[in-house]
């Protein structure tokens, strides 16, 4: 599944390549995602104007002239891509008043589309009770050691509560613990002060690390474009049974909270 890096990239290249330019129509695959794709509302967006992207937690927020916001979630396979229609999995084709067409595609359908009215996305239910986002200054050990407090859960497991902090998804979870010294199923509220800012150092670090190389491109999640290149740099997640990078012991998984957790039992000891 793309994660914050991921969906970071995607957004700088709609950035780039998308402002500026207009809709002239809009086709859907009519097969449901998430949630059906309101048609009737995309197909009214033809002649709006993309006036430019942003990205909160996963969602990719793309601004219109008209006020309305093109709101994107990748879900665990999708693509939103610059080229020509006819695949099978193409859910939904802006044909563009420049250039080629941008696609929606999404094998496994677990994405989501929506048509954001002007004013819409203070009021809209995925956005409305997000945590801060991990670069911005507003996560840091103090806010980290404060949403720990009192909570016996994993801070794995927190990590990945989109109420707490946006965005730190498995595989930067995974990693980033790795690169702090801490173990997965530590309970939260057994961290040091010291654990804690080198947790956030090592998160903040990893996702500005994995943006520069565009992400991770693993198996379910082939990627944008050329895809990422930050999988090069993996130390733990997806290697149970390889040889840690650091102390040669195997890397070990468990399951925390329903996913797969990847971990070095030496570096990384209760």
């Amino acid at each position: 599944m793309p994660e914050l890096p991921e969906v970071e990239t995607v957004c700088r290249a709609m950035q780039r390549h998308l402002r500026g330019r207009r809709i002239l129509s809009v086709r859907t695959s009519g097969k449901r995602l998430r949630q059906p794709l309101p048609g009737a509302r995309l197909r009214r967006l033809a002649g709006d104007l993309f006036t430019g992207a942003r990205r909160r937690a996963k969602y990719l927020l793309l601004d219109l002239e008209s006020g309305r916001i093109l709101l994107v979630h990748l879900g665990m396979t999708g693509n939103l891509v610059f080229r020509p229609p006819g695949e099978k999995h193409d859910h939904l084709i802006l044909e563009l008043d420049q250039g080629l067409p941008l696609v929606f595609s999404d094998p496994r359908r677990f994405g989501l589309v929506l048509v954001l009215d002007p004013g819409g996305e203070a009021g809209c239910p995925y956005l409305s009770e997000l945590g801060p986002e991990p670069l911005e200054a507003g996560f840091g050990a103090a806010y980290l050691a404060a949403q720990c407090q009192g909570r016996r859960r994993p801070i794995k497991t927190l990590l990945m509560d989109n109420q707490v902090v946006v965005g730190v998804g498995n595989i930067y979870a995974s990693e980033s613990l790795f690169r702090a010294g801490i173990h997965p199923a530590t309970p939260a509220d057994q961290l040091t002060a010291d654990q804690l800012k080198a947790l956030v150092r090592e998160i903040k670090g990893i996702l500005r690390e994995s943006i520069r190389r565009g992400g991770t491109t693993i198996s379910d999640y082939l990627g944008s474009g050329q895809g990422g290149r930050f999988q090069q740099r993996l130390a733990v997640y997806g290697r149970a049974g390889e040889n840690c990078l650091v102390c040669e012991r195997p890397v070990e998984s468990a399951v925390l909270g329903g996913r797969s957790t990847f971990y070095c039992p030496r570096c990384q000891a209760k």
